[in-house]
């Protein structure tokens, strides 16, 4: 099991799509700067392109408005001391980077995957050395992890994750807890996510996927 790409997703995010891709995120972008409402603005620049389902959501996550870039910008953090990290989310990048998958590079500087749980995470080959590669680039600073207890196999993902920290002594703490999401956006500590509604209400936060993506060879970036 692989958090590789779709099989039509060649098709949907090839080079030959890079443009008209790009120019959706922007009309998107310009819309949502304008105050109009995300669904009717996304089926307005969907049609235009006459974009699929799949591409659709991709220019959702790439998407977002001027306000909202600047007030990212300005509450992202670039060292910490401590991290909370949106488990899953920061996870899921990673393992789609390392399994040949889709990295969107978002307009507000983060990178997502197209992933989507549905109350299931699948335990994939990639996990542990995502999880390592992490860690490698947390260099020894305590963190958080996250996860969501009511999705399937996140209890073994957090075996999986202490397992890795104590042979590494690394100072982790994996938490199974109902909802990540309004913990991450009380946190008093930075928090690493590429979720928009995290972004948009934490007050600071750390760009940990695409740290961790970035150095990396072979990565399917688009656009």
């Amino acid at each position: 099991m692989h958090r590789g790409p779709h099989p039509e997703d060649q098709q949907f995010f090839g080079t030959s799509r890079r443009s008209d891709f790009a120019t959706a995120v922007e009309d998107y972008s310009w819309l949502l700067s304008r105050g109009y409402a995300r669904q009717a603005g996304l089926t307005l620049v969907g049609d235009r392109f006459q974009l699929t389902q799949r591409q659709r959501v991709a220019v959702g996550r790439c998407a977002c408005s001027d306000q909202a870039r600047e007030a990212r910008t300005q509450s992202q953090v670039t060292d910490f001391a401590e991290l909370a990290i949106d488990g899953l989310n920061a996870l899921t990048t990673v393992e789609a980077a390392l399994a040949g998958g889709v990295v969107l590079r978002a307009r507000d500087g983060c990178f997502r995957d197209m992933a989507s749980f549905h109350g299931n995470y699948r335990m994939v080959e990639e996990a542990e050395a995502a999880a390592r590669l992490i860690g490698l680039h947390l260099r020894g600073r305590p963190v958080t992890w996250l996860l969501d207890q009511p999705v399937s196999n996140t209890g073994r993902l957090a075996a999986l994750l202490r397992r890795l920290a104590h042979s590494q002594n690394w100072p982790w703490t994996v938490e199974l807890v109902p909802d990540p999401d309004p913990l991450l956006k009380m946190s008093k500590v930075a928090v690493a996510s590429s979720d928009s509604a995290i972004l948009d209400q934490c007050s600071a936060w750390y760009n940990l996927a695409r740290a961790v993506v970035e150095p990396l060879t072979g990565v399917w970036y688009f656009p």
